[in-house]
């Protein structure tokens, strides 16, 4: 895998990891925190009753409304502004009218586009009380996601993120999703390099300055194979397991790694103690 300066590369995915400067980082800062806010909004408005279709309006709404549009929205055939992923949905799930019920588990993936940058993150929400197994999985896939963070560094391999992820994950006695994985962002949408949410320390690309990308473990409750259901889109586990996924959009620095996704209100980590 080799590297190129980003402003040097085109607007699309060409097999290199591209390098931003400061003002890519700027750049994502603005859409990273943007994505956050739309996450946070969510997480006060929420609940039992609400549909998943409502969501997908609040997003597009709180979007456009701050000069932004949904990534998501037509992308390869995609109807919605949003990916809402319930219970034993992995990942792509699509809203519906399906009122949310009092024990779901859900996962938001919001992505907007703002001035050319790519704000990327999701978060799980609990509606209502929850039982315990699945309050373990969300702190685990959460924790899992921060470890693998806080595995970044210049001078590292991204196998380093994917073995700190693995290393914790399976003794909880969970299991990490193989056929989705995290990927470059920036002025692209999906971009070099993968980021596989298992492996070895000292494998894969090295991780250098100004390569930005995302880290967004799915963790089941069972085993970690999934299917994709006729619709082309929606992931499930295939034994009916639940399962968990965060995401935050992040960068290389000189000295570690910056989140350009945290919570501008602390709503990082369920359950989230909504003014």
């Amino acid at each position: 895998m080799t590297y190129v300066e980003a402003a040097d590369a085109p607007l699309r995915k060409t097999g290199h990891i591209k390098l931003y400067g400061p003002d890519g980082f700027e750049g994502m800062r603005k859409a990273g925190r943007l994505a956050a806010e739309i996450l946070d909004a969510i997480a006060e408005m929420i609940g039992p009753g609400v549909t998943t279709a409502a969501v997908d309006t609040l997003v597009y709404d709180y979007a456009v409304a701050h000069g932004a549009y949904p990534a998501t929205l037509m992308y390869r055939g995609y109807r919605y502004s949003v990916c809402t992923s319930i219970n034993h949905v992995v990942c792509h799930g699509m809203p519906n009218s399906r009122p949310l019920r009092e024990g779901d588990i859900v996962n938001v993936d919001v992505t907007i586009v703002l001035d050319g940058w790519y704000g990327d993150s999701s978060r799980m929400y609990a509606i209502g009380p929850i039982p315990r197994r699945a309050e373990r999985l969300l702190e685990v896939t959460y924790d899992s996601m921060m470890l693998g963070i806080a595995a970044i560094k210049p001078g590292g391999h991204v196998g380093d993120i994917g073995a700190a992820i693995q290393d914790f994950v399976e003794p909880q006695h969970m299991s990490v999703v193989r056929d989705f994985c995290g990927h470059g962002v920036g002025r692209v949408f999906h971009d070099e390099p993968n980021i596989v949410h298992v492996g070895r320390r000292g494998e894969g690309p090295e991780l250098v300055p100004g390569m930005i990308f995302t880290v967004e473990p799915m963790i089941n409750l069972g085993r970690p194979h999934v299917k994709v259901l006729s619709d082309g889109w929606t992931a499930v586990t295939r034994d009916r397991s639940l399962s968990a996924q965060f995401e935050h959009a992040v960068g290389v620095t000189e000295t570690g790694v910056e989140i350009f996704t945290l919570s501008p209100k602390g709503y990082d980590k369920p359950p989230y103690a909504v003014a």
